[in-house]
């Protein structure tokens, strides 16, 4: 299984737009947040050029939204299709990233009732602070 990261084109926004309200509704609802149509579509347009498809044998299964600067990467989101969640996908891909720029700390936030707070945990990011709705996490950068 060879994942592919593609940077995310306009004639992609229907399928992530999609993806975004298939993954993300029911862990906003739980905490009490309702985005209409157009809030998702706000926040997907929210740095749309750092948008990557993420592709397994040519076959779309999620997006990655990263940003990476001379001092950090940020995980701005990570969301796998429901079909193949439960793969190792997540994991995956974000060691893909985080190897890629293991000199950087990765910085990300999740949802308070999002179960993928665990699957951070177990790669190593450490909660930094929290708000009303998310944790805010980091990965410490590697030693050289």
């Amino acid at each position: 299984m060879q994942i592919v990261l593609r940077p995310a084109t306009e004639v992609d926004k229907p399928y992530l737009l999609a993806l975004r309200k298939q993954t993300m509704t029911e862990h906003l609802e739980r905490q009490g947040i309702f985005l209409s149509n157009e809030a998702h579509l706000s926040r997907l347009e929210d740095h749309y050029k750092c948008s990557h498809l993420i592709l397994i044998d040519n076959n779309k299964v999620g997006t990655l939204k990263y940003l990476q600067t001379q001092d950090r990467l940020e995980i701005m989101q990570l969301q796998i299709s429901p079909k193949y969640q439960g793969l190792g996908l997540g994991t995956a891909v974000i060691k893909y990233i985080v190897t890629q720029t293991a000199h950087l700390p990765t910085y990300l936030t999740v949802l308070k009732d999002n179960p993928a707070k665990h699957l951070y945990e177990q790669l190593g990011f450490i909660i930094t602070s929290e708000d009303e709705y998310e944790f805010h996490m980091v990965l410490p950068a590697s030693s050289p």
